[in-house]
């Protein structure tokens, strides 16, 4: 059994007696201890999708139909009472800002302990303790001096050492990483991916990393789903996505990468930019960015990937002719 399936998900929002789609027909799995990533430029519905999963959209957006199952447990009906029980015991979230997520009136302790306190029947002291323990895991130095300190007398990668120990505290199934190193720098953003992928591994935790950057889930995720404009365009294994793209717009975003142009030459960019939410073009929604699409593709299988493109399409199509007429 997937430990989260999200399976023909549409996300609407109703904005001035019309209804604008920021998730179109959105599928994928997760498994137990299974590293995925969401990436794809600002605008594709990566963090909407996030957000989604643990039903925190807030109005004027909605889930509008699909089903979003953990194990056998359906989320998009569960009332606020069900879905407390899930948010931050099943599945925790890292937003992009930890200082939009820590309270700067209240010291790091505090926090945490009340976090532990509000799901579980324990003493102060003990929750305390446990405080200290993640704040020990997730590499911060005296934590028992970090537990009594406010969010700005933090570092920016201390904070975010803070969020993750904050998302440990009750030992969650499924971690939603969205954009978590966006507000640091180079090597700040090594460090803590590296602490995300290792808690992971060692403690058996599922991950929903979310990234504009290829570079950077190449590093972590095992498989990786590209969303662009509300739907996902191509899926597969991330070394397999990464060494051969087939959509255009994946190879877009490889070839956008700094590391693909020489010293002193301008950066390559995906001409154009990412469709509003109100000004989706018809058919395949890259087709204006894309001389190929003239109608929606359907997803095709080729070896271990899926994609959604009229140009593989062909392309599989050419090389079996050329299979039969070989024989």
């Amino acid at each position: 059994m997937n430990l989260l399936s999200v399976s023909h998900l549409h996300v609407n929002f109703h904005m001035k007696k019309q209804e604008l789609a920021a998730l179109i027909d959105v599928s994928f799995t997760l498994n137990r201890g299974e590293r995925i990533a969401i990436v794809g430029e600002s605008g594709a519905g990566k963090s909407i999708l996030g957000f989604s999963i643990v039903n925190l959209i807030g109005k004027p957006g909605y889930i509008e139909s699909g089903s979003i199952k953990l194990e056998n447990k359906e989320l998009t009906t569960m009332n606020l009472r069900q879905l407390q029980e899930v948010r931050g015991k099943r599945i925790a979230m890292i937003f992009q800002d930890p200082m939009m997520t820590l309270n700067p009136v209240l010291t790091i302790g505090d926090q945490l302990v009340e976090t532990i306190r509000s799901h579980t029947k324990i003493s102060y002291k003990d929750a305390r303790n446990i405080a200290i323990e993640k704040l020990h895991n997730v590499q911060i130095a005296s934590p028992e001096k970090r537990f009594d300190q406010y969010p700005h007398e933090l570092s920016g990668g201390m904070r975010q050492r803070v969020i993750i120990a904050s998302v440990l505290l009750l030992n969650p199934d499924i971690i939603i990483a969205d954009e978590p190193t966006t507000a640091l720098d180079v090597t700040i953003q090594a460090e803590i991916l590296q602490l995300l992928l290792a808690i992971c591994r060692d403690n058996g935790v599922a991950l929903i990393l979310i990234s504009h950057d290829l570079g950077v889930v190449s590093k972590v995720a095992e498989r990786t789903l590209v969303m662009y404009a509300g739907h996902i365009v191509e899926e597969g294994p991330t070394l397999e996505i990464i060494n051969d793209p087939q959509h255009p717009y994946t190879q877009g975003l490889l070839n956008a990468l700094p590391q693909m142009t020489l010293p002193g030459q301008r950066l390559n960019q995906i001409q154009g930019s990412m469709p509003s939410l109100t000004e989706r073009p018809s058919g395949c929604a890259f087709h204006p960015r894309c001389p190929y699409a003239t109608q929606k593709p359907q997803f095709i299988y080729n070896g271990v990937s899926t994609v959604a493109c009229f140009i593989i399409e062909d392309m599989l199509n050419e090389f079996s002719e050329n299979e039969k007429e070989a024989l």
